[in-house]
């Protein structure tokens, strides 16, 4: 019989109703008692026995329970609950090892569970191939081991097998970070309790052994301890380097040459280096093979959302670019495109040690934009070991990756593809590196120190030697300008000279090719920017890449965050404004006023404060703004902690810190803190970052981007000194072009990158052997993320709850799904039991009575917000023009009424209506088929029963939480987080309001206006336990006087001017939970009462970035000629003596 109408959502269908009949006359025949059967609808949940119309009502009306199986009804209560109890505990701990087998085995039919129907499968198959299979004999040990344990019950009269138990528990361990010995005693502790004969594995080097054969294995590959050459392949049984003679073996100095080999025959020798390669062919077909992720890996062509828009690294140019060129691999969507990153870590987690590790990791961007970055889905290939990092010889380790790579380029790999169950040829093409600056310059051979440092701009870099600094400057952003720009024409304001050269082209690898045949490349020496062909050239299409070593966004942006504040708030070693720098002023002739004085003694000098530095007063007010800023939940560290307001300095803050305090946080302290035309270009500059790191972005604005750098750079060069240009300043003029052609940064940056190495340097238990720690403990999480795609019903990498996860947890209530107004979302906190004893802890749900009028403001704004009853309102206010023709109510009026009486009017409205026929109320003589029916005909446009239940309105005892999560944001009320040092209360949503002009105006403005609150309480409306609402009042700021603009386009909002405030009738002070949008506050004392409103965005969300662009004539463009110099402070500027003048900064090793 056909089941399939139970869980229809058309609960007024034909097909329902009359499935609704068929099931009670089946289990009334079979399963009455009394006249009555336990009602299996959502409200009554199996619990309650029902008569046969009641039965009838209470499925029409709410619907089956979820999973519902109606055979239930045949046994009795207990043994349904029961059976349902354990149907839930088997789903807790489901698994699927039949297909993890499958899988890893390249598709053996898991159905030919005789070995030599298995063999004999595996035989065919060979035959038929034109390539070895990529399954070997030891695989196919393996394979029969691995099936031996999984048909292996764990103890005598056990359901789960022996793999089933061992896989469960090593999942543990690698989940939950479990040291290898802490495991072993949990196994012979298990081993202990469970019953005799049990097969459990009794230390942990055993289960490794079992879980080893569902994982891939690593290479070592030793190499010459000068890092000149590899013993591999037909070099790997020499004992010395050919290279530089070097031994391949660990000896002791004291001993001569000649008796090394007497030496090694009585010990077994080590190896001085270790490379351990762990092969991408296997690690890329595993992605096919599993029929987890093998149509993931086709996402970019099948499931991408093509309109124009840039939101994946296959929406970029470079991309796209590579699919013309080489359209025989683009026309499969199956081949893969890569990306390489690599950067050295201390794997000892002690900066006294001075050890690097390198790393080559791997990232395949066919998976969606939320699966390619995260770990694991990085693929480790490489483990350079240390102490010091490899330099230019980087490429003697790239050997294997590179050959594999050229082998996925020409002729591919035979690969299984799980979701069509067939055999391909697998293809890989490397589309660029990510890196920062100084392994940049090891992997492409373009040094990015010196006189050339600009990687883009190539022998085209524009540089300038600045004598007393001792530095280069990166300055001529002038070349970007259109050429008509009265700045390429404006001497004074620059270096004395007129711009009119035109902007360099990007290099290719192409010309770097002929760059290398004309020049003699010497390794090390320094007039030569490049110091060696990149390994990289020998793949065939890497010198047609449009973008092969990408920019690090996270590097740049922190050097520069550096730079900028170094330099504005004059901390000692990291200002860029300092005696040596005026002096190279001085030397260019450029603005006077800067030039060093005689001090008031003989040996001192000062040094004019410049415009760009702030006085006493103004640190102070800086630094209290940072001080006192409270950040939302997920959106960076407490940065208030690494404030120091007395000493007027920031210390420990890390990459993410620097990125929020550039997009976020300084453009806010910054306001007041210096001149408008300095702060104005700084701001400008913080904006541009926040835009080019946006997640979707248009071509057009990108280019509209670009030209705004040139601008930005070209203002800031007219107000900074020449000694502020590093080469990571000059950098910012690329990204534009680089977002343009590699897609957003988000993949092309380090941060995911540097979250992997912590991870890797996580696995180190053996600090004498820190590689091997890392190679091993890979391999185990490796294996153990391949098997977690086959576990259900258990915590997982990919199943674990984020933080602020607001799916609703619907196990204490009784709401439908399909109702609108069903609340989103879930409360934080369960409701506690009373307690013996007061610990005076924060209660986080309580009930409340609510006061009259705040329930009637509430119950408005709930039916003025529901679809459903818009066509009564228009009724309603219909009504009340013809009830006021004489005299005629202006529209003002009639607004004010309507709200004010809709609430009554529509409760007796939908009462005459109810009472004439127009709700179904069953007649108990008909036909029960007769009167379904009858209740359908009227359904269709008569009153629904979310109406009737809306109009009876809501019970004034009320639940009230102290936080919320929705849309995944988190909020908590104004009171919970008073001794929080996070801010979750800001509120803002987006209104559609009619504004009056006056009480008699008919002509009323419609127009989006943004309100902003703090959220006050949490409350959750309950109509008669059919529907249930959750709503958030607030403080809302009066948007006319509570609300403006300040001079840089920041929003401040005061909430001593409060609109809504729930003390007239007529105010509206609640939203919708689902409604709300997050903001934070920034205080700031230099406006008293005001604050400054920043939106929080949801954090893993990929929305549509909005550009802001940035007018050229909104840059000051002002003469800078007189106002090189702070004129509007007492404070004369610094005395330098004479100690001070030779001091050296060690900006180098900064910048980078």
């Amino acid at each position: 019989m056909d089941k399939t109408w139970i869980n229809s959502k058309e609960t007024s269908s034909p097909d329902y109703i009359e499935g609704i009949l068929n099931f009670v006359n089946y289990t009334f025949e079979k399963s009455a008692k009394a006249g009555k059967i336990l009602c299996p609808c959502r409200r009554c949940a199996n619990l309650i026995w029902c008569s046969k119309e009641e039965v009838v009502d209470h499925l029409v009306e709410k619907g089956f329970l979820r999973n519902y199986n109606w055979t239930s009804h045949e046994k009795n209560s207990a043994v349904v609950n029961s059976s349902e109890n354990q149907n839930e505990e088997e789903i807790a701990f489901n698994h699927d090892m039949r297909g993890l087998l499958q899988d890893a085995f390249a598709g053996v039919n898991m159905e030919d569970s005789i070995h030599n129907e298995v063999v004999d499968s595996f035989n065919s198959r060979r035959e038929g191939s034109n390539q070895e299979p990529s399954m070997s004999g030891n695989d196919m040990d393996d394979f029969f081991n691995l099936l031996k344990d999984a048909g292996q019950k764990l103890y005598p009269d056990c359901e789960e097998s022996k793999l089933v138990a061992v896989v469960h528990l090593f999942h543990l361990k690698c989940l939950n970070g479990w040291s290898n010995k802490s495991f072993t005693q949990l196994l012979e502790y298990l081993s202990f309790l469970l019953l005799k004969g049990n097969v459990l594995p009794k230390s942990y080097s055993e289960t490794k052994k079992i879980i080893r054969s569902l994982g891939l294995s690593y290479e070592k590959i030793h190499a010459c301890p000068n890092d000149c050459m590899l013993f591999w392949k037909d070099k790997a049984n020499d004992d010395f380097c050919s290279e530089c003679g070097a031994s391949r073996w660990i000896v002791n100095t004291n001993i001569e040459k000649d008796s090394i080999d007497c030496t090694m025959k009585k010990k077994k020798p080590k190896a001085a280096k270790i490379l351990r390669w762990f092969p991408l062919i296997p690690r890329l077909q595993r992605l096919y093979m599993s029929s987890k992720t093998t149509s993931l890996m086709r996402w970019h062509d099948e499931e991408r959302t093509k309109d124009g828009l840039i939101r994946h690294p296959a929406d970029s140019l470079a991309w796209k670019h590579f699919d013309e060129k080489y359209p025989e691999f683009a026309a499969d969507p199956r081949n893969l495109r890569l990306g390489l990153a690599s950067d050295g870590f201390n794997p000892f987690k002690s900066m006294n040690v001075t050890y690097s590790t390198w790393p080559i990791i791997l990232m395949p961007y066919n998976l969606p934009p939320w699966l390619c970055m995260k770990q694991p889905n990085l693929i480790l290939s490489l483990l350079i070991p240390g102490p010091k990092n490899p330099g230019n010889k980087i490429d003697i380790y790239m050997q294997p990756l590179i050959e594999e790579l050229q082998q996925l380029w020409d002729t591919g790999i035979e690969t299984f593809d799980a979701s069509k169950g067939e055999r391909f040829q697998l293809r890989a093409a490397l589309l660029w590196t990510i890196n920062d600056s100084p392994a940049r310059a090891m992997l492409s051979g373009w040094s990015t120190r010196g006189e050339k440092a600009c990687p883009c701009c190539g022998y085209n870099t524009e540089s300038m030697w600045l004598y007393h600094s001792r530095k280069y400057c990166y300055m001529g952003h002038r070349r970007w300008l259109d050429q008509r720009h009265r700045y390429r024409h404006d001497k004074k304001s620059f270096d004395g000279n007129k711009e009119l050269q035109m902007p360099p082209g990007r290099t290719s690898g192409s010309e770097i090719l002929s760059h290398a045949d004309d020049v003699d490349i010497m390794e090390g020496e320094s007039s030569q920017p490049l110091k060696k062909i990149s390994i990289f050239f020998t793949l065939p299409y890497w010198q047609h890449n449009l973008l092969s070593h990408n920019i690090d966004m996270m590097h740049i942006e922190k050097n520069v965050f550096d730079n900028t504040f170094g330099t504005i708030t004059d901390q000692n070693g990291k200002t860029k404004d300092n005696y040596k720098a005026h002096c190279d002023l001085q030397d260019m002739g450029l603005r006077a006023d800067l030039h060093p004085k005689p001090g008031s003694s003989n040996n001192s000098k000062l040094l004019p404060k410049a415009c760009y530095q702030m006085t006493v007063k103004e640190k102070d007010a800086f630094f209290k703004v940072l001080k006192d800023i409270k950040l939302p939940d997920e959106y960076s560290c407490n940065i208030s902690r690494c404030v120091q307001v007395k000493q007027r300095k920031i210390i420990g803050l890390k990459s993410y810190d620097c990125h929020i305090l550039m997009e976020e946080l300084l453009p806010v302290a910054i306001r007041g803190s210096l001149p408008k035309r300095v702060a104005s270009i700084i701001i400008e500059l913080c904006q541009l970052f926040k835009c080019l790191c946006a997640k979707v972005l248009k071509e057009s604005d990108l280019d509209e981007l670009k030209s705004q750098s040139a601008i930005i750079l070209c203002e800031m060069e007219k107000i900074f000194p020449p000694s502020f240009f590093t080469v990571m300043v000059h950098l910012i003029m690329h990204l534009a072009e680089e977002v343009k052609l590699g897609g957003p940064v988000a993949y092309r940056w380090m941060y995911p990158i540097e979250r992997f190495l912590l991870t890797l340097k996580n696995y180190v238990s053996n600090k004498a052997h820190p590689e091997g720690s890392i190679a091993e403990a890979y391999l185990s999480n490796e294996c153990l993320t391949f098997c977690s795609r086959y576990l259900e019903g258990v915590e997982t990498r990919f199943n674990r709850p984020l933080r602020n996860d607001d799916e609703d947890d619907r196990e204490h209530s009784n709401e439908v799904e399909e109702n609108l107004i069903t609340p989103l979302g879930r409360p934080l906190g369960r409701a506690q039991k009373p307690m013996a004893v007061n610990l005076k802890k924060r209660k986080r749900v309580q009930r409340i009575k609510l006061e009259s009028q705040s329930l009637l403001q509430a119950h408005r704004y709930i039916l003025f917000n529901t679809p459903e009853v818009t066509p009564f309102i228009e009724q309603h206010k219909d009504f009340l023009k013809k009830q006021h023709r004489s005299p005629r109510l202006s529209q003002f009026e009639i607004e004010r009424c309507h709200s004010l009486t809709f609430h009554e009017w529509f409760r007796d409205r939908v009462t005459r209506m109810e009472q004439q026929g127009y709700c179904h109320a069953p007649n108990r003589e008909r036909n029960r088929r007769r009167a379904l029916v009858e209740f359908l005909r009227y359904y269709s446009y008569a009153i629904s029963e979310k109406i009737k239940w809306l109009s009876k309105g809501p019970s004034d005892v009320a639940l009230t939480y102290s936080g919320y999560l929705v849309n995944g944001l988190r909020f908590h009320t104004k009171t919970h987080e008073k001794n929080l040092k996070t801010q979750n209360s800001g509120v803002a949503v987006i209104s559609n309001t009619r504004s009056y002009s006056s009480r008699k105006d008919n002509q009323p403005v419609e127009g989006e206006i943004n309100f902003y609150g703090v959220l006050q309480q949490i409350i959750k409306l309950n109509y008669s336990g059919f529907y249930k609402v959750v709503l958030f009042k607030c403080d809302w700021a009066d948007t006319q006087r509570g609300c403006k603009k300040d001079e840089f386009g920041f929003t401040l909002v005061n909430f001593n001017r409060l609109s809504h405030t729930g003390s007239n009738p007529s105010d509206d002070p609640y939203i919708f939970a689902s409604q709300a949008s997050k903001v934070f506050y920034i205080e700031d004392t230099r406006e008293k009462d005001w604050q400054v409103v920043k939106h929080v965005k949801v954090r893993g969300a990929f929305d549509l970035g909005k550009v802001i662009p940035i007018r050229e004539d909104e840059v000051c463009g002002t003469d800078m000629a007189s106002t090189w110099v702070r004129r509007d402070t007492e404070e004369e500027g610094i005395i330098v003596t004479p100690d001070m003048e030779v001091q050296n900064s060690d900006d180098e090793e900064i910048d980078d």
